[in-house]
């Protein structure tokens, strides 16, 4: 004698409707924003430009892989080392630097032109690329990551 009990394995009703409604809204909203009826929010380059918000320090910077593993970032304009991260540190840096590489890649560009790191006049840090129009914005990602980059803006040149 079995005593098993048999379920409806369909979801209900309802909560489909309220999946397929919860989805078209999700897209128009997107599209909204893509088609430009809902203004994009937290652009912070339109933001300081809006503002008016200028530069306070730029430097140039190369980023150059060693052979083992490190990093070595140097001014662009005197050729002076600024920093050395070794292999296995600096996983933000390496993170923000294999992102800008991908978009140099993609568009056939080497690594010999530099990029412009950037304090704003608000305090806020930014990195450049000047040759494929690509930003990333620093400050946002907490004050270890934001002193990497800024300490590369203290390091002196000669």
């Amino acid at each position: 004698m079995s005593h098993a009990v048999h379920h409806d394995p369909t979801v209900p009703r309802g909560a489909l409707i309220g999946a397929a409604i919860l989805l078209l809204f999700v897209i128009a909203l997107t599209g909204a924003v893509r088609f430009g009826f809902i203004p994009r929010a937290a652009d912070p380059s339109v933001t300081r430009a809006a503002a008016q918000v200028m530069p306070a320090q730029e430097r140039l910077l190369r980023f150059i892989d060693r052979t083992d593993g490190a990093v070595v970032v140097s001014d662009a304009v005197s050729g002076q080392i600024v920093a050395v991260v070794p292999f296995g540190q600096g996983g933000f840096l390496r993170a923000t630097m294999r992102r800008m590489a991908k978009a140099r890649i993609s568009a056939g560009i080497g690594a010999e032109p530099p990029f412009k790191l950037i304090r704003w006049e608000n305090g806020a840090l930014s990195l450049s690329d000047p040759a494929t129009g690509r930003d990333a914005e620093i400050y946002g990602f907490g004050p270890d990551h934001t002193k990497s980059f800024a300490d590369m803006l203290k390091a002196p040149a000669s």
